[in-house]
């Protein structure tokens, strides 16, 4: 699904949207933002590339950090919540992960960590993208949150 495509739907659904990124620093922000007229339904974005940033705009709690890692699917759940949260949106897309290089035998390059959440329901998932590289790692991610944001619509 395309970015124009995710909008037009979005609209005929009356759904407002907003993300919170991390690794992708906002490229799916962007990528929906590019389309002319994305402020009918585009609400807004947080980028919290650091930690603290995760806590002070997100409402993510240290203890999910110091205890999952800011690449979890719970802080990838904290941060879809508190985007919904702080925002007019009806539906919140979250993006952690490490997009590389390097990365670790646990974590490892192209783990990256989605929230989605709409109302009370927030779901995760986890996805291995590999070792793609950097911008690989970060265009996959920002082609999957679309996805998701696609399917939180029901349009797939």
């Amino acid at each position: 699904m395309t970015p124009a495509d995710l909008l037009n739907n979005a609209k005929a659904k009356g759904v407002m949207l907003a993300t919170a990124e991390s690794c992708t620093g906002g490229m799916l922000s962007a990528a929906i933002t590019d389309i002319p007229g994305s402020s009918a339904v585009f609400d807004r974005a947080f980028v919290t590339y650091t930690n603290a940033a995760k806590m002070q705009m997100l409402d993510v709690e240290q203890a999910t950090l110091d205890a999952y890692g800011a690449v979890s699917e719970e802080v990838a759940a904290q941060m879809a919540a508190g985007a919904l949260r702080h925002s007019d949106a009806d539906i919140a897309v979250a993006i952690t992960g490490i997009a590389g290089p390097g990365g670790s035998q646990h974590k490892p390059e192209g783990r990256v960590c989605f929230g989605v959440a709409r109302e009370a329901d927030i779901s995760t998932e986890t996805i291995e993208f590999g070792a793609l590289g950097r911008d690989g790692v970060r265009r996959a991610a920002r082609d999957h949150g679309l996805a998701l944001f696609a399917r939180a619509l029901g349009v797939f």
